[in-house]
């Protein structure tokens, strides 16, 4: 398959599949390939809630929150802070992916339960609007790696086809000739980005369901965190320590969640897949022991976990190697590769759209 353009994939099953809460069975026949995989996966317990490895989950990764400021109420007015910034930084995104989870509907069996988990972790305690954040990433579980459908496939200024690239003018063109060299620095950015869209979802006219919610936790968050690093910190220091906090958060979270589809096939919007292939074929999963499955909050298993949304970050693991072993069975293409492979795949990707960039305005395109 060619990952410079999209690629019309037929088949003769059904191209929709579950969403976030809703499994497979309710979207397929019963005698489907994926309905098979689905039975297999239930009848080894692999769906149920495990509330003891998220209490535990979450405890950790308060601790770490509250005694990052302890330390920072403790240092005072000083540059040490900067060290403080950074393992905040990996502490907001450690409780990003239990919201991840909340929003899954991997934590609780109810609803109601996993919403109040996600808008206290992602609004209240990191910033984020998580009925932002479940409308987007809804909409890429549905058609992930689909042009005209995912929305991680629009991210300006990048082009991650020839489409995207062709319609770059002027200094855009010249930006995705070289984007693959500004892929990682851009993610320094994403932090904010993060931050602007959930404020302008909470503030806008669109219909936001939890904003009775969300508008008074995003404020109380926003408030507390400028207030008390203006409160502790010079004005100087607390700009600082805003730009590497916030900084160093985007890179983390970018370099967690591009090894997952980028660089994998794109998907043309007609295309005719059935659901196990939709979402196999456009994923990729990264190898690695608990230390990568901590450091990448269970997205590594991202193929299982496009499989089985709500299945239980722990039990990822495990499924792993009957899904592996089905696609197998099945003639599916199951892509795992290293962390490091995963990146040079991504880079490699946004070189090949910026070549063919090259090569079009070369001709004149």
């Amino acid at each position: 398959m060619s990952l410079q353009t999209p690629v019309a994939l037929r088949s003769p099953s059904r191209a929709a599949g579950p969403g976030i809460g809703v499994t497979m069975s309710e979207n397929e026949g019963p005698g489907s390939e994926y309905a098979h995989l689905s039975r297999l996966v239930r009848q080894a317990g692999l769906l149920d809630r495990r509330r003891g490895y998220y209490a535990v989950r979450i405890g950790l990764t308060g601790g770490l929150l509250v005694g990052a400021w302890v330390a920072f109420l403790w240092l005072g007015e000083s540059w040490w802070q900067v060290g403080v910034a950074a393992v905040l930084a990996v502490a907001f995104a450690q409780v990003a992916f239990v919201g991840h989870d909340a929003g899954h509907r991997q934590i609780f069996r109810t609803r109601r339960a996993n919403d109040l988990v996600g808008l206290i972790q992602g609004n209240l305690v990191i910033g984020l609007s998580y009925s932002w954040w479940v409308n987007k990433h809804n909409r890429h579980h549905a058609h992930p790696n689909t042009e005209g459908e995912d929305p991680d496939l629009v991210v300006a200024p990048l082009s991650f086809t020839v489409g995207q690239a062709r319609a770059r003018r002027a200094l855009g063109a010249l930006f995705v000739r070289r984007q693959a060299y500004f892929f990682f620095p851009l993610l320094l950015l994403e932090g904010l980005n993060l931050h602007v869209n959930s404020v302008k979802t909470v503030l806008g006219r669109r219909r936001v369901k939890w904003r009775p919610a969300e508008l008074p936790l995003l404020t109380a968050h926003i408030a507390g965190y400028l207030g008390v690093l203006f409160l502790v910190l010079t004005p100087l220091q607390a700009l600082v320590f805003m730009a590497v906090h916030q900084g160093l958060l985007g890179l983390y979270l970018g370099c967690s969640f591009a090894p997952n589809h980028k660089g994998m096939p794109i998907l043309a919007a007609d295309a005719k897949l059935d659901y196990l292939r939709r979402q196999v074929l456009t994923s990729r999963n990264v190898r690695g022991g608990w230390f990568i499955d901590t450091l990448l909050g269970g997205l590594n298993y991202q193929i299982e976990h496009h499989l089985f949304p709500s299945m239980p970050r722990p039990n990822l693991r495990r499924a792993r190697t009957l899904v592996h072993r089905f696609c197998a069975e099945h003639g599916v293409d199951y892509c795992e590769t290293s962390l490091f492979t995963s990146w040079a795949q991504a880079l490699g990707h946004l070189n090949k759209v910026g070549s063919a960039r090259a090569q079009l305005g070369a001709a004149g395109g």
